[in-house]
């Protein structure tokens, strides 16, 4: 017969091994279960027609605004101190390079010098070159990293994008639609779907808007290829190849995430700038100043 001794030093041993061997199971069991997550590329949600759902409102986290490529912190205008000075940002120009032309290099240096100044621009007012601080429409790709949320609402054949930024917003066709009719700030973007990715293919710009405040600019044969890849339910990989023969030697791309917004209450706002970019644009033709 078992003594209690003889109970202990035979039952607990064993017990112990097999709560080790237990505990080693289910650690390798859980790190095997991880690497199969990790290696399995995530499923969007679907819309009602069976592509990735995108809907939703999401925000570029970086200082592209600013400037598109690496840069260090900048004054702003003196005037007005730090208040409006630049913040340092990474960039998101793959390779940091912009393959400008020569005299498209020489061009863009002097937006950039110039980027506070009043210039005169048609022989009659004198503005700064920047097209952000007239509340031009963005254009793209700078509307999707300018510092606001923007607003993704999808059907089965149409894309709606709206921005805050001078109310603008877009149109991407899914269906089969025609050539641009007009040039225009925002483009003519027509979609498809490679497999989960939404690849939009944007033409019909006119040259009236920047990348950033840097002064990088583009003519009016700009062409854009823009690339979003859901990687997470809160997480789009944004991707946009820039082409255009008159400014740049080649195509090049810049890329960075999008978040979801989950902020309480969360909305797009109006910022409506027109009222804001009044007195610069047509302060001279006043009969009267302001006071």
């Amino acid at each position: 017969m078992f003594t209690d001794v003889m109970f202990k030093n035979v039952i607990l041993p064993i017990t112990a091994g097999i709560g080790v061997a237990a505990v080693v199971f289910v650690a390798n069991f859980s790190a095997a279960q991880a690497q199969a997550q990790a290696q399995a590329p995530y499923r969007a949600s679907r819309a009602p027609d069976g592509h990735p759902d995108v809907s939703g409102i999401w925000q570029a986290l970086n200082e592209a605004n600013w400037d598109i490529q690496a840069h260090a912190a900048q004054a702003g205008p003196p005037e007005y101190g730090a208040m409006f000075a630049e913040p340092a940002g990474v960039g998101i120009v793959e390779g940091d390079v912009i393959p400008y032309q020569p005299w498209a290099l020489a061009k863009k240096k002097e937006n950039y010098e110039n980027r506070f100044k009043r210039m005169r621009l048609d022989g009659v007012r004198d503005q700064p070159l920047d097209p952000e601080a007239k509340c031009y429409m963005p254009g793209v790709p700078r509307a999707t990293y300018m510092p606001f949320p923007f607003q993704i609402i999808q059907s089965t054949n149409k894309i709606l994008i709206v921005y805050p930024f001078a109310s603008a917003s877009r149109l991407i066709h899914l269906d089969k639609v025609g050539d641009p009719p007009v040039d225009s700030y925002m483009g003519w973007s027509r979609a498809r779907w490679e497999g989960d990715t939404l690849v939009v293919d944007v033409t019909g710009f006119n040259d009236k808007t920047w990348f950033d405040r840097a002064g990088n600019f583009h003519s009016d044969e700009l062409h854009v290829v823009e690339r979003y890849t859901p990687m997470s339910p809160d997480l789009i990989a944004y991707e946009a190849t820039i082409e255009d023969p008159k400014v740049f030697t080649r195509p090049w791309k810049m890329s960075f995430p999008l978040y979801r917004r989950h902020d309480r209450n969360m909305q797009v706002l109006e910022f409506k700038c027109v009222p804001f970019s009044e007195e610069l644009i047509y302060g001279h033709l006043r009969s009267q100043p302001t006071k």
